[in-house]
């Protein structure tokens, strides 16, 4: 075994300097400099452990734009072995350097590590964080921006700046403890506060009459919020990728993980400060937290009369979600209308049902998707499929539809073939708003409704026309939604719960898609740099 690994690795260094030469000679390069490490902070008035990158909390904003090459060493400092995700880049032909356990190993505490990715046809506002244990309960997260090529035009006027929002749950107990909490088996505690930018006071600097792209995210681990502008009309443009018809909201839902770009326009005249508010949706109590845009020129402070938010209505949510609209005429990352996709006329080759159940295993608790809780191996998936190691997973292993019974620990793996055009349904039969995460592509949205799914419900509730791309999406209490997805990116993809205790305890599983050809114009092969671990270590 150690010597076919040896050979795989060379084989694979060969072929991947051999693409990157290919990259290199069209694509400018983008290096960056990480140091993850433990630092001091009191986000909510009580000074804790928090999780820095390059001394900041949350960490930097990344700015950089379509087809780029980005090149990050990451150098950890902690003292666990780590990985940062990056939340909604596809990673074409390269799961490698998705960052989750399923494909990589972890960084070693006091070592460093270099992801290698490119920005390949992708515009939009994601996000990055740590995707091991509860590491990002304590922080390590940032922003993470693609922006249009100035060939391509957006949809909209050029604001006058962009501001990265992330808004975030946050507790005052170390990701330790809580991690010793699921661990145990116990309920997962209610947040106690939320932030933006990492504050409860975080003041944005605006100029009246000038008009604003604020880039905002659910960058929380168990919580939807509704967002709004105190005395302001938001104008939805863009949403993980999607440009999207404009229209205006005085408030917004996003759930976790989700993010979207919002058209503001300060009052102009007499200048005052306003409130940016964020407050929790389908928890009680209700947690708000406000930032404040200060007017230049203004003397006047924001008014403590924050706008009204709904609270537990869930009808009102699931009507504003199906108000959120692909623009059909607009491009996207590439010259071609978004709308030339005639998404609804694809033939689904299969039709796949996932529900999340809690269970109780062995005595303690554990979430699951149909009825199996997800373990990770000590060999990442991928490089066990790479390496041919056996008895580390089975491709297949997850049924496409719940099965009766009860549930069980397992190494889920769903089984697909490359260029499947696939429907997913997540079918949530609990009391909680479960939110789902789909690495490597991204989905339209088609269908939200109320109770079981069942075939009839396509014809009654979808939007096979206008639906939007997303790499998140939200499903209600004793609800259902649906997604189309188009799997043409070859790789080994995490799909999990955006709430990360759930996730934790199991609610995840990786979708296989494969065809047989080995061939660099379909996947990339191994990075020289890749590390090894579990049987696949040398």
């Amino acid at each position: 075994m150690r010597q076919a690994i040896l050979l795989y690795l060379f084989l694979g260094v060969s072929a991947y300097l051999s693409c990157v030469s290919l990259v290199t000679a069209e694509d400018p390069y983008v290096y960056i400099n990480w140091v993850v490490e433990y630092g001091r902070a009191a986000p909510l008035d009580v000074d804790q452990r928090v999780i820095l990158v390059n001394g900041q909390f949350p960490g930097p904003t990344v700015n950089v734009i379509t087809n780029d090459n980005v090149i990050v060493e990451v150098e950890n400092k902690l003292d666990e072995p780590m990985l940062i995700t990056w939340n909604g880049v596809k990673q074409r032909k390269m799961s490698w350097q998705d960052g989750v356990l399923g494909t990589n190993c972890p960084i070693p505490p006091k070592t460093n590590w270099t992801y290698r990715m490119q920005m390949k046809d992708q515009i939009g506002t994601y996000n990055y964080f740590l995707s091991t244990l509860m590491h990002r309960a304590a922080g390590g997260y940032g922003g993470f921006n693609i922006l249009a090529r100035s060939i391509i035009p957006v949809p909209y006027p050029k604001p006058f700046e962009e501001i990265t929002v992330l808004v975030s749950d946050w507790w005052k107990k170390d990701h330790k403890e809580l991690q010793a909490i699921l661990d145990a088996g116990k309920p997962f505690p209610l947040p106690d506060g939320m932030l933006i930018n990492g504050k409860q006071s975080t003041v944005f600097d605006v100029v009246p009459g000038q008009t604003y792209l604020f880039r905002v995210s659910n960058i929380g681990i168990t919580t939807s919020i509704n967002f709004r502008i105190q005395g302001h009309t938001m104008h939805l443009v863009e949403c993980e990728g999607s440009h999207t018809e404009q229209e205006a909201y005085e408030s917004l839902d996003l759930h976790v993980g989700q993010s979207s770009s919002l058209l503001v326009t300060i009052n102009a005249g007499n200048p005052w400060d306003y409130f940016m508010v964020a407050s929790t949706r389908f928890t009680k109590p209700i947690l708000t937290t406000t930032a404040t845009l200060h007017s230049q020129g203004s003397t006047r402070p924001a008014s403590t009369h924050l706008p009204i938010a709904p609270t537990y209505h869930i009808h009102w949510s699931m009507k504003q979600a199906r108000t959120i609209r692909w623009n059909l005429t607009a491009n996207a990352a590439r010259p071609n209308p978004q709308g030339s996709y005639h998404f609804g006329t694809i033939p689904v080759v299969r039709t796949i049902v996932l529900e999340n159940s809690a269970a109780e295993i062995d005595g303690r608790t554990r979430y699951a998707v149909n009825k199996m809780s997800y373990i990770n191996p000590e060999t990442p998936l991928k490089l066990a499929d790479y390496f041919n190691i056996p008895d580390v997973f089975t491709p297949g292993s997850i049924q496409d539809s719940p099965p009766a019974g009860p549930a069980v620990l397992g190494t889920s793996v769903l089984e697909t073939s490359l260029h499947d055009f696939v429907e997913i349904v997540f079918q949530n039969t609990e009391s909680t708003v479960q939110s789902w995460h789909l690495d490597g592509s991204d989905f339209w949205t088609v269908g939200f409704g109320s109770g079981r799914w069942n075939t009839a419900r396509r014809r009654r509730f979808y939007n096979l026309y206008d639906s939007p791309t997303r790499h998140t999406v939200q499903v209600y209490p004793y609800s259902w939604s649906a997604i189309l997805v188009s799997l043409d990116n070859k790789g080994m993809w995490n799909l999990r719960s955006a709430n990360w205790a759930r996730r934790y305890l199991g609610q995840e599983l990786y979708v296989r898609v494969w065809n047989d050809e080995k061939s660099p114009f379909t996947e990339s092969d191994i990075p020289p740099n890749a590390l090894l671990c579990g049987k696949a270590k040398p």
